[in-house]
Formats: C-alpha cells, sequence, structure tokens
C-alpha cells in the first residue's frame, strides 16, 4: 500500500511497501518511522541503526541520513512527522502544572534534545500506530483524526521516552547532570552497536571501543542504566529477532538459529524455552497453524 498525505497544520504521514531500495534524505520535521515488517536500516554520518517491526525511530528536523532496505521482500513501512509548532504545542500542554491555590499555570517550554535513536514499538504506541496505520488502510482517516492519533503517538512517546532514556539516565552513578548525559550517550552508542550486529561474532573489546569506554566501565554503566549486561542484551535482541522469523518465515530451526547468532542449535532452544517456556518449534507451529489459508 502507497500512501502519503500533508495536512493543513504540515504534519504528514506516508506508507510504502518496499524492495532494494537506498535512499537519502533529510528530515524537516520531528519524524517517526516505523517498520510493520521487514528490515530497515538508517545511516547517519558514522552512526547506522537497523528497524525491526519490534522497533521504532525519532528523528529530529535537520537530521541527514540515508535509508537503505536490502530485501526481495516485501518490506512494509511507515512515517508518522510533526511540525516544530504542533510539538512544542504539545510539549508546553504535557508539562503545563497549575497551582491549584494561585491558579498560576507553569510550563517547560524547552523541547529536550533526542538522545536515544530508537525505541520499543509496544504496548500502547503500537496499540495506536497500528489501528492509525488500520484507518489509512480502510481509507477512513480523514485530517481530524490523523491529528488525534498523532497527538496520542506524541504521548505515548513522551511516556517511553521518560522510561527508556530519563528513568535509566537517572541510575549512573554520576554527579554531575552533563556527565550523566554524556556517558549516557555513549551507553546508546553500545546498544546500537549490539543491536545493529546481533547476528555477527563481535566481542567486548569492540563495543567498548565503538561506544569509547573501558570495559569495565561499560559493564557498570551499562548494567547500571538498562539492568542487564551487554552480553544479556545481546541474548535479548537475538531472541526477539529469532521470534519475528518464526512468526513471519519459513526457515528451519536450525537455519533460524544461525540467523539470529546463535552457536548451535540446542543453545538456542534451550535459552528460547527457558526465556518464553515454549520451545521454538512449538512457537513457530502455533503461528502456521493460525495463518489464513
Amino acid at each position: 500500500m502507497r500512501y502519503a498525505r500533508e495536512l493543513s497544520n504540515r504534519n504528514t504521514i506516508s506508507c510504502d511497501t518496499v524492495r532494494n531500495a537506498t535512499t537519502e534524505m533529510q528530515e524537516n520535521h520531528y519524524t517517526f518511522k516505523f517498520v510493520l515488517r521487514g528490515q530497515q536500516d538508517y545511516l547517519m554520518a558514522k552512526r547506522k541503526v537497523s528497524i525491526f517491526p519490534d522497533s521504532f525511530l525519532f528523528l529530529p528536523p535537520g537530521t541527514n541520513y540515508t535509508s537503505v532496505i536490502d530485501s526481495y521482500d516485501p518490506v512494509d513501512i511507515l512515517s508518522v512527522s510533526v511540525s516544530a509548532n504542533f510539538l512544542s504545542d504539545f510539549h508546553s500542554s504535557y508539562y503545563s502544572r497549575t497551582d491549584l491555590l494561585s491558579g498560576v499555570a507553569e510550563s517547560n517550554n524547552e523541547i529536550p534534545e533526542v538522545l536515544e535513536s530508537f525505541y520499543p514499538f509496544s504496548g500502547d504506541m503500537r496499540f495506536t500506530v497500528m489501528h492509525l496505520y488500520q484507518q489509512l488502510i480502510e481509507g477512513e482517516a480523514d485530517e481530524l483524526l490523523i491529528n488525534e492519533y498523532l497527538h496520542h503517538c506524541l504521548l505515548n512517546f513522551y511516556r517511553i521516552r521518560g522510561r527508556e532514556v530519563n528513568s535509566r539516565m537517572e541510575r549512573l552513578g554520576a554527579l554531575k547532570a552533563s556527565t550523566r548525559q554524556e556517558l549516557f550517550k555513549r551507553l546508546i552508542l553500545a546498544k546500537e552497536f549490539i543491536s545493529n550486529n546481533y547476528n555477527k561474532k563481535f566481542n567486548l573489546n569492540d563495543v567498548a571501543r565503538f561506544s569509547c569506554l573501558s570495559v569495565n566501565h561499560l559493564l557498570r554503566t551499562f548494567k547500571e542504566a538498562y539492568g542487564v549486561s551487554p552480553y544479556q542484551f545481546l541474548t535479548q535482541v537475538r531472541l526477539e529477532r529469532a521470534k519475528y522469523f518464526l512468526e513471519h518465515a519459513d526457515y528451519q530451526i536450525a537455519y533460524t538459529s544461525m540467523m539470529v547468532g546463535f552457536e548451535s542449535v540446542s543453545s538456542f532452544i534451550r535459552v528460547f524455552k527457558s526465556t518464553f517456556n515454549i520451545t521454538p518449534r512449538r512457537y513457530k507451529s502455533s503461528f502456521s497453524i493460525n495463518k489464513p489459508c
């Protein structure tokens, strides 16, 4: 499905199904990038961010990037952009506080710096976006309805950002806020490296070097911020990718195990079952049974 629309308030929304495409772009608005099926890579300066259906990307205005879709299978993508005025108005409303005794409203008008690059696409955010996508498919989304959905996207995003950025940054032991922020930026690079290379061989030195941290500093601060070690995070990413392949691809279990980076099938089966309380084969079969003929 291909759809593109600019609203009267300069918010825009588009979706498409793409195969094997490379596009250079610059964002003019604050933009959410979703992949509903397949994988899309974003190259930004020296950074690479890979987006799957379990994550989404948020880009500020002025971001230059190259979008790469390297797949013969169709990749469904959705882009949602809000203007600076729309975001500023939402931001002021979100942070406004009214003193009930004085009747004076206080607000934080400064839009925070975008630190994280990608966020989990789940919960209320997934519910909102998938409903919006369904409205677009059915041709029932007028401008008023789309703007309501965009408002809810921002609401969900601010909640996710508070959980994924603000609360994690506060867990770091650095005394100065500026030090915590700089350290968290480096941890984001570590997280990106692991997510982008989940199916390849690398070691802690590679992650530490990419994020400009010592190995011991990486191990300590990554656990403080994300609650898991880099290796545990890598395992989580591999298992989530495995679930996607088991649900949507007709791969053998052994091939799926290799695709997501496990060194042996037995290790993959053991870790998958201990995490999800079901074997990969049974998990795959449950989706095969539910597929329409």
